[in-house]
């Protein structure tokens, strides 16, 4: 009784598998559709692909292919999705529009001097302080203000010299001869010039020449306004020439020193805007531009380092205070753009799905440029100003048209006397392997009289 049961079970497959085997075959025509059959594929396994209709390895019917209608060519990676499915996936799409592209770069940056309102005071003769009128660093002077007095016999020596100069032109200025009078007037500018020499300022040789007394002291004054920064000038203390007793500074403008990244570096530019704000100053923004762009890199920290400069007319920048700076960069002021959702990035390529209409999606790989502030990037080549594309599911749809392509390519390989469709699948011929041994087991089964391998016969 048993024995019966399976050979009625196995006669019972065999019958079905046969009526499964019945139908269309690729390249003909489906009864059913109309449609001319591309191939028949498993619903559970796209990668199972044969050229005549059956049964999947489980056991599910395969369900045909068609082929494209219309005559067009498009490209083997192309996906067709219904309208329902569309919406059901979530897709959305946009445009491909042209927008002004910039970017925004935020460094920390560290207030100094402006080194071009630096002055250092000091003498060009040897001397005495005798007299000091600006005694501690950091105080505020004025052009012209008065910093110390020193006596230095040299001086002193000059403006005899040049007195007595004085004196000779007065008594020989009526001289009936010219070469006297003119050696009078070369020894006077010589002994004015000088003077000037060593800055002694036009209202200290103009006093002499109205019948002054020489002084022991020379006054020196503050060549501008500014802060004392540096201050080595001590009462009483011997000077030589060309020593600095005070170092001012003017701070009416500022320099700010901040370090960009080596990838930031391609966006900064010499006179570009920049904007400081400082975290203990809420609310007052600063604004001011790029200097320069020091010409190497830090190698340490792979760092670029610019210069900025800021006015500050009320001196509330003191130098060394840090600082959030804010860089603008204008990169293109009609830049092609797309949102940065719709890019698939591999690392090696960048793909963008186009919507062609009538539910038709391609993938195109694409050249972009730099990232904007929000949130787009620039395209450089691969799409056109108009064209549609998708921003959301993309990765079903490229897992689609990967599939899609490779399947193109495996019936290709058996357009061209390659191995037949029937003999070849996308894992290495493993499932096909499984399947051969599925079948030898249920032939084995049906010889000896044992029950097939997915059945178990009734009691």
């Amino acid at each position: 009784m048993k024995r019966l049961i399976v050979i009625l079970a196995a006669l019972l497959l065999m019958a079905c598998a046969a009526l499964a085997a019945e139908g269309p075959k690729a390249g003909e025509v489906d009864p059913k559709t109309g449609k001319v059959i591309k191939y028949w594929v498993a619903p559970m396994d796209p990668a199972y692909i044969r050229d005549t209709p059956g049964k999947s390895p489980m056991g599910m019917d395969l369900v045909p292919v068609y082929q494209d209608q219309g005559g067009e060519k498009e490209p083997t990676s192309t996906i067709r999705i219904d309208p329902v499915t569309v919406q059901n996936m979530g897709v959305r799409t946009g445009k491909v529009r042209r927008a002004p592209l910039s970017k925004s770069i935020r460094a920390l940056g560290s207030v100094t001097f402006d080194e071009t309102r630096m002055y250092a005071v000091n003498t060009k003769f040897d001397g005495w302080i005798e007299k000091l009128y600006v005694d501690f660093v950091g105080e505020t002077v004025k052009k012209g203000q008065p910093l110390f007095e020193i006596y230095s016999p040299e001086v002193v020596t000059a403006q005899e010299e040049y007195r007595l100069a004085l004196d000779q032109v007065a008594s020989l200025g009526h001289s009936a001869y010219p070469s006297v009078r003119a050696n009078a007037e070369r020894l006077r500018e010589a002994s004015r010039k000088r003077l000037s020499y060593w800055d002694l300022s036009e209202s200290q040789i103009r006093r002499l020449e109205q019948g002054g007394q020489v002084r022991k002291t020379v006054t020196v004054y503050s060549p501008e306004s500014g802060v004392v920064i540096k201050k080595d000038a001590l009462l009483g203390h011997f000077v030589k020439a060309g020593m600095h007793q005070y170092d001012i500074a003017d701070l009416s403008r500022v320099w700010v020193d901040v370090e960009v990244f080596e990838y930031e570096l391609p966006f900064m530019r010499k006179g570009m805007p920049a904007r400081m704000e400082l975290s203990y100053m809420p609310g007052k923004t600063y604004s001011g531009k790029v200097l320069f762009i020091y010409p190497f890199l830090n190698p340490k920290t792979r760092t670029v380092r610019l210069r900025l400069e800021f006015p500050n007319p009320d001196n509330k920048l003191k130098p060394d205070m840090y600082a959030n700076v804010f860089l603008q960069a204008q990169i293109d002021p009609a830049a092609l753009v797309i949102p940065q959702e719709a890019v698939i990035d591999s690392g090696v390529r960048k793909l963008v799905f186009v919507a062609q209409g009538k539910g038709r999606f391609e993938p195109r790989e694409v050249r972009i440029g730099a990232e904007g502030d929000d949130g787009n990037f620039q395209v450089l080549s691969g799409l056109g100003e108009g064209e549609e594309i998708v921003l959301s599911a993309q990765f079903m749809m490229d897992s689609e048209s990967r599939l899609r392509e490779a399947i193109q390519k495996m019936l290709g390989a058996r357009a061209t006397g390659g191995p037949s469709a029937d003999e070849l699948d996308m894992d290495d011929m493993d499932m096909a392997g499984d399947e051969l041994k599925m079948d030898e087991l249920k032939m084995d089964g049906q010889d000896m009289g044992k029950p097939p391998v997915n059945g178990t016969p009734a009691q």
